[in-house]
């Protein structure tokens, strides 16, 4: 075996590195009462790891084909290790406390391994590959959702996520055993090759209904990862159970994986099956935008309101599939980066009055917050106009590119009509996210109580990360270099 393809996995290795450093660095001080050094070292080692793989990747294979890098995978691995890196600086003030600083360790080490099989997922070039680096982002996810099982609903809510992530993970097995049925191949580009001579040929036969399911599974399966509806029973009580930290990752770095994964699988695998899967695609990303608004407006938790404000937007991040273009890929990379930035803020505001008022997280808790914390509320009312697409913000540009992949294939009257309208009632939507994003800017600055939030002065870690993710809803939207360099690597996809 050629060991030298190991340098096309820079990523990974440099995680590993991470990983057994981290470890190592645990179980030396674990007799430590205090290690307040153990933050800061993880975080310098993933910034390390971020401005490492920062750089453009040339396309490269390692392992005769089940390991695939280029440039626009390199671009989403380094989104990902944004949003990572900012989990990890927020975290601090949570392991600080007395009934989770002993857990400090594995919480660091549980995260850089999902990452680490995030980035197997997004480089795999063969089913099993993918399924393998699927499982190592899920089962460590499981222990960070469980960490904290004796405050609030941690342990119910780990319950939850396995036994969803174990059906889900069933679904999509029983999907590509069909497309191994049908085409002979787990590799993908086998598949791709055997489903292109497949439906150029004869319209109707065994092998077509065998590739249609397995198509239809396998979406089934990674939907349940995106929370997309109807696989997204599971969202709300995992987000409202699982600690805040763990939920703004959860929330943003897996969904960005397991949707680029999708496009990517959708856009290059099932090429030839466009028609299929583009209609289905369509109905689903309808659904889950309407469905989760209407029930984001009725939620009477922040976490259980992001929970579906997270499914509205896996749905909007899924709209630029549609259009099946070049553009496609940039817009959806776009909407991952930005989307990591605006959601970490609020769960950031979250985690921080969680810690200083009781551990509430109810809406009501926010009322009058303008009064006592002016400056957290109108860094929150920053980070929800992103989030509801408001100019000037980022996410007014993250979904404007978004339903401009979309339209990329309206001129194509077999698939145009469905895109307009799954454009139109996105758009529509939007004007619905706006309402009850608006609902939360209501409570802080205009609901008044007798008992407001407590003044409280956040940490030195709460006021970088916010500072990372308030920088980059202002600016990502309006800095050309960010969506060039996003742009220049997808043309490689």
């Amino acid at each position: 075996m050629d060991y030298s393809q190991v340098f096309n996995m820079v990523p990974e290795c440099s995680l590993m590195v991470i990983l057994l450093l981290t470890f190592i660095a645990d179980f030396a001080s674990a007799h430590n009462a205090e290690r307040r050094w153990l933050n800061p070292l993880v975080c310098v080692m993933m910034l390390a790891h971020l401005l490492l793989n920062i750089m453009p990747t040339a396309e490269a294979t390692a392992f005769g084909g089940m390991y695939h890098t280029d440039a626009s995978i390199g671009v989403i691995k380094t989104i990902l290790a944004l949003g990572a890196l900012i989990v990890l600086i927020q975290s601090r003030q949570w392991m600080l406390r007395k009934d989770t600083f002993f857990k400090e360790g594995e919480f660091y080490v549980l995260v850089v391994s999902t990452l680490l099989g995030m980035n197997m997922m997004v480089s795999a070039g063969n089913f099993l590959m993918f399924y393998l680096g699927l499982e190592m982002a899920s089962v460590p996810m499981a222990c960070l959702v469980g960490i904290d099982k004796y405050r609030h609903n941690s342990a119910e809510a780990a319950a939850k996520f396995v036994l969803t992530a174990t059906f889900s993970s069933g679904v999509m097995l029983f999907g590509i055993s069909f497309l191994y049925g049908a085409t002979g191949s787990l590799y993908f580009s086998g598949v791709v090759n055997a489903l292109t001579s497949l439906f150029a040929g004869a319209p109707c036969t065994l092998s077509v209904g065998l590739v249609v399911m397995g198509m239809v599974f396998f979406f089934s399966g990674l939907a349940f990862k995106i929370s997309l509806v109807p696989f997204h029973f599971w969202t709300a009580d995992t987000y409202q159970g699982a600690p805040t930290t763990v939920t703004g990752y959860l929330s943003v770095v897996s969904k960005g994986a397991a949707a680029f994964t999708l496009m990517a699988l959708l856009m290059k695998v099932f090429a030839p099956m466009f028609v299929y899967w583009q209609t289905m695609l369509s109905v689903v990303v309808i659904l889950s935008i309407t469905i989760a608004n209407l029930f984001a407006i009725r939620q009477s938790d922040l976490k259980r309101f992001m929970a579906f404000s997270s499914i509205s937007q896996a749905g909007y991040i899924m709209l630029a599939v549609i259009g099946n273009s070049a553009q496609a890929v940039t817009a959806l990379s776009y909407y991952v980066l930005i989307y990591v930035v605006a959601n970490m803020a609020v769960f950031t505001i979250i985690s921080a009055v969680e810690e200083n008022n009781g551990g509430r997280t109810d809406i009501d808790a926010y009322d009058g917050f303008y009064t006592t914390n002016p400056k957290l509320a109108f860094l929150m009312t920053l980070a929800l106009f992103s989030l509801g697409g408001i100019p000037p913000f980022a996410g007014m540009f993250s979904k404007f590119f978004v339903f401009m992949a979309a339209m990329e294939q309206g001129s194509n009257a077999a698939v145009g009509t469905m895109a307009y309208v799954t454009v139109f009632v996105a758009l529509i939507n939007t004007v619905v996210s706006l309402y009850y994003y608006l609902l939360i800017v209501k409570a802080m600055f205009i609901k008044k109580t007798e008992t407001p939030l407590p003044t409280f002065q956040s940490d030195f870690n709460t006021k970088l990360a916010l500072a990372l993710c308030i920088a980059g809803v202002v600016l990502f939207g309006v800095a050309s270099p960010i969506y060039g360099w996003i742009s220049n690597a997808a043309m490689s996809f």
